[in-house]
């Protein structure tokens, strides 16, 4: 497996990886402008841990810099049975929290750990000012970000047409269409 974030002596460095969205988020992390610390901050995390709850605030940005997490939701079957099936793994290279990124709203998933690992957790209020200073940057980003959702958005519809026609089959009501 490659690593495309490469930590050493307390220092990224980066690789290419195929995931394009890591050159801009590089270029922002080692811009003097964007200081460590204050505007974005490394958190490592441990096999089971959760780092992100559903229904939390929050306009951070995370880079997974090692590890493997999955991205869990709650889904109420009947009864008000419960239960938080996994939608996806992210592994090195993959970012999460992009959707509540330039807005306050409630996350719309959760984040476990499969893996110990560690993640940038970029500030979503500075990183926008940063953008605004920076609009060739924030171009560049923003583009890759939009390929990552809609690439996301793509395989959510494969996953609902899959589950549905499922449906329809465990409930024989394909044999009416």
């Amino acid at each position: 497996m490659f690593n495309p974030w490469k930590y050493s002596h307390g220092r990224t460095h980066w690789t290419k990886t195929g995931k394009s969205v890591i050159s801009p988020i590089k270029e922002i992390i080692e811009d003097p402008d964007f200081p460590e610390g204050a505007a974005w901050k490394r958190r490592s995390f441990r096999a089971n841990e959760t780092i992100l709850r559903e229904g939390s605030e929050g306009r951070s940005l995370f880079v997974i810099e090692s590890g493997t997490v999955r991205v869990t939701a709650h889904v109420v079957l009947q009864d008000d049975r419960r239960v938080q099936p996994g939608i996806c793994d992210l592994e090195t290279g993959e970012l999460f929290g992009e959707l509540g990124l330039f807005e306050h709203h409630p996350r719309s998933a959760s984040v476990m750990a499969v893996t110990d690992g560690q993640l940038i957790e970029i500030d979503g209020e500075r990183l926008s000012r940063y953008l605004d200073a920076h609009p060739e940057t924030g171009y560049r980003l923003l583009k890759e970000l939009f390929g990552t959702v809609i690439e996301r958005l793509a395989k959510a519809n494969r996953r609902i047409e899959y589950l549905f026609g499922w449906g329809l089959r465990a409930h024989r009501i394909d044999e009416h269409l």
